[in-house]
């Protein structure tokens, strides 16, 4: 897909206000092509473009950036040895992992991401690929756009957490989107009167860290229902986010096949570039996986999933919307609660990125607005029949 790359729209900055970014990769090329990048955005500056992890961590305290884009395979020093003595000089030092889409790094990019870094990439395999270095390009700006902003208002979230990665998200143009502002009074609806017969989650950026804390308190519920998860993230990433939602909730995890029946106790995981939506095949729920195009400019999107269940599942369902940028899964939930479902949300303080479940806020669609510690034993309950 091609990705309009119009900036017109960020407003201009002044130095002081400028996101500062340190590059760090042991290719000339890639290093030259994210400073260009950088350097033609108003809103941020280079601050350093350095070889190695060892040059990254001498140099930070002199460079003092707010963003630091990372490579994975570097000599003296790699990246997920760099990371933890990153953070240990400079704790709100937002880390954007950089690595191509191999097993090895996506497995690499997951385990830093338990170690505090706040996001990853996957470089394209070459930057000659003209659309695969416009969708890096692309996604590279608008990460360290909202999170160097957060960081410079002294919000971002990059503490260790349990592994995995963030998200997968596609905005049309390089415009920074404003993150979405609490009502000073968040309006709540009631909760669904019927007994939810499944549990949807939609997350984006930051949202395998909370997936994994989350799945891990649920048990009781994945026992009582199916799980249905869309993670913004690509192929590779989802095969191995599953596997770590497997460890952690100590129940059945996998990506979503096309057609298999949904039953209780398994938890389906969107595969990265297909819609995860569902179906109805006799008296079986199943998954439908959909190639077609992006849905708020995401593959796979959450609101397919969410607006799909409805036809299932009628008004018995019960959906989480976690941390992300845009807003997907907002339009979804709106469908969900005017079949007489409810939607969940992660609250500002404990999302990484507060676009998704800030969108549900504000649109007023949620039964509860939880810090993420909150959200599980609030579904331990509600599947046990409370819906206070």
């Amino acid at each position: 897909m091609s990705v309009a790359l119009t900036s017109t729209a960020v407003p201009t900055s002044t130095r002081s206000d400028k996101v500062r970014v340190m590059v760090v990769d042991d290719s000339v090329v890639i290093r030259g092509m994210i400073s260009r990048w950088i350097g033609a955005e108003p809103d941020m500056e280079v601050v350093a473009s350095l070889r190695t992890g060892l040059d990254a961590v001498n140099q930070l305290e002199r460079i003092n950036p707010d963003v630091a884009v990372l490579d994975i395979e570097m000599p003296d020093l790699d990246g997920i040895s760099a990371l933890p003595q990153l953070l240990a000089k400079k704790r709100d030092l937002v880390v954007i992992m950089a690595s191509t889409l191999t097993r090895r790094n996506a497995e690499i990019s997951l385990k830093a991401l338990s170690l505090g870094a706040s996001d990853y990439i996957p470089k394209p395999e070459s930057t000659r690929e003209a659309t695969a270095a416009e969708t890096f390009r692309h996604d590279l700006i608008q990460k360290i756009r909202h999170l160097g902003a957060k960081a410079r208002r002294g919000t971002v979230h990059t503490t260790a957490s349990p592994p995995l990665a963030p998200g997968h998200d596609r905005p049309r143009t390089l415009a920074p989107v404003a993150a979405p502002t609490a009502p000073a009074q968040i309006a709540r609806r009631s909760f669904g009167l019927l007994q939810p017969k499944v549990l949807l989650i939609g997350s984006s950026t930051g949202g395998p860290q909370a997936l994994m804390s989350l799945v891990a308190e649920i048990g009781p519920v994945i026992d009582r229902v199916p799980v249905l998860i869309t993670q913004h993230m690509p192929p590779t990433f989802t095969t191995i986010l599953a596997e770590h939602l497997a460890r952690a909730s100590k129940r059945s995890a996998h990506e979503g096949i096309d057609g298999e029946a949904i039953k209780p106790g398994q938890i389906y995981l969107a595969p990265g570039g297909r819609h995860m939506r569902i179906a109805r095949h006799g008296v079986d729920a199943t998954i439908a996986l959909d190639d077609g195009p992006p849905v708020n400019f995401c593959k796979p999107a959450v609101d397919p999933m969410f607006t799909s269940a409805i036809d299932v599942w009628q008004g018995s369902i019960m959906s989480v919307i976690l941390t992300g940028m845009g807003s997907d899964g907002m339009r979804g939930g709106k469908d969900i609660v005017a079949a007489g479902g409810s939607v969940i949300a992660q609250d500002e303080a404990t999302s990484v990125v507060w676009g998704m479940p800030g969108a549900a806020v504000n649109a007023g669609i949620c039964a509860a607005v939880l810090p993420l510690n909150q959200i599980a034993p609030k579904l331990v309950r509600v599947f046990a029949g409370d819906r206070s």
